[in-house]
């Protein structure tokens, strides 16, 4: 007789451009899984359409937006008119820092009885069946909350967000498998806004004792070759540059 299935957490790219999608690509956005539970991190534009390639809408546990910058969030706006009109449901858990809902709400009215919104901070802990979610306040304007997320297993993913040098992954804790992390800028734009270079990146992850690293956020026309050779060069190890629809997942 076999045993019960291994508990995997597991993340899945539904976009990863920064500021805005190149052709044929999607922002910000990600499906973390681990034992039935899923959950929508980030909700870029184009990344609703790319949710439901890999999971159907009603089984969808709860969507968490880390900050109030539109290539962060605003797929949620569809994603309400479905589960509101649509394919009807309630309750369904979002959390985000308060702005994010000030501007959902601005944009589509009443956002109950379809959504649950909790505003969140740094400190904040939440629990969404079997995944534990932890978020961390990071370098960059406006209120943005880096998230690290554990399952039943003691497997944790760390990411980011957005987020200047004024903030390293280390404040996520330690023991991440997975380290996922902004490299918005090329070498020469370092420091000039409060994002990171890939350079930066990897000095992040290897501080905070990461397992593993996949670089996200490029920004259109930035070089993803020479970036992924900068943060395997600042990690120490090789790096992957996420993809979308590329999945990976993260052991204890």
């Amino acid at each position: 007789m076999s045993g019960p299935a291994a508990v995997t957490l597991a993340l899945t790219v539904l976009g990863c451009s920064g500021s805005y999608a190149g052709p044929g690509g999607a922002c910000s956005g990600y499906l973390v899984q681990s034992d039935g539970v899923s959950v929508w991190l980030d909700a870029g534009p184009g990344t609703l359409a790319n949710l439901q390639l890999h999971l159907d809408l009603d089984d969808l546990d709860a969507v968490v937006l880390t900050h109030a910058h539109p290539d962060h969030w605003v797929d949620v706006l569809p994603y309400h008119n479905a589960i509101r009109y649509l394919r009807p449901r309630t309750g369904l858990p979002v959390f985000s820092p308060p702005e994010v809902r000030r501007l959902a709400r601005e944009v589509n009215g009443g956002l109950e009885p379809a959504l649950h919104w909790t505003d969140v901070h740094g400190g904040s802990t939440v629990t969404v069946g079997a995944l534990s979610l932890s978020f961390s306040r990071t370098d960059h304007g406006p209120e943005t909350l880096a998230v690290r997320v554990g399952d039943a297993s003691g497997a944790s993913l760390g990411y980011s967000a957005d987020t200047g040098p004024g903030w390293s992954l280390s404040e996520l804790g330690p023991d991440l498998g997975l380290a996922l992390c902004e490299a918005s800028l090329a070498p020469e734009q370092e420091r000039r806004v409060q994002h990171l270079t890939a350079a930066q990146a990897g000095t992040s992850a290897r501080a905070a004792g990461a397992r593993r690293l996949v670089i996200t956020h490029l920004q259109p026309g930035v070089d993803p070759d020479r970036s992924r050779d900068d943060a395997s060069a600042a990690f120490g190890l090789p790096v992957d540059l996420a993809a979308d629809h590329a999945r990976y997942e993260v052991h204890r």
